[in-house]
């Protein structure tokens, strides 16, 4: 899977190690649910003022967020796909957002955004929190990924 870092912001210097750690996780979530196939995924980092815009604009939500995903598939798991490369899509995470948040919830950035990826390659993948049921399967999807990465709270 190519993986594409994009880095529009400058609250947070996208180093080797956080690099290294979105590839790894991309990787552990793809192998989490058995998923072999080329293709590529784009991670873009931005402020809160480019999330929120794009928070506005494709979810008519007039506030900044964390993360967003902008999946290619509504359910990646359940298609018939036979072409050799797949897109599965976009994740957009701020940087300011996860900074906060991971003071916030006192554990490491590496953790928030960690937790951020993981949370938005499960929502390319086709899985949400929009019932309690689905919201539990997609935590212990996440925790799982994280558990075996280390990223624990």
């Amino acid at each position: 899977m190519e993986i594409s870092i994009i880095n529009e912001q400058s609250a947070l210097e996208i180093d080797e190690k956080i690099e290294t750690m979105i590839e790894d996780l991309v990787q552990l979530c793809l192998e989490s649910e058995s998923i072999e196939m080329d293709g590529e995924v784009s991670i873009m980092f931005v402020d809160d003022k480019e999330i929120h815009a794009l928070n506005k604009v494709h979810r008519n939500k007039d506030s900044s967020t964390d993360v967003l995903s902008f999946p290619q598939y509504d359910d990646l798991k359940s298609l018939a796909i036979n072409d050799p490369y797949v897109i599965l899509g976009d994740v957009v995470i701020s940087t300011e957002t996860a900074m906060r948040q991971a003071e916030e919830y006192n554990h490491p950035l590496e953790r928030e955004i960690g937790f951020l990826l993981v949370h938005s390659m499960f929502h390319l993948f086709g899985y949400d929190h929009d019932t309690e049921e689905h919201t539990k399967e997609m935590r212990l999807k996440e925790e799982q990924v994280l558990t075996q990465y280390n990223l624990t709270r």
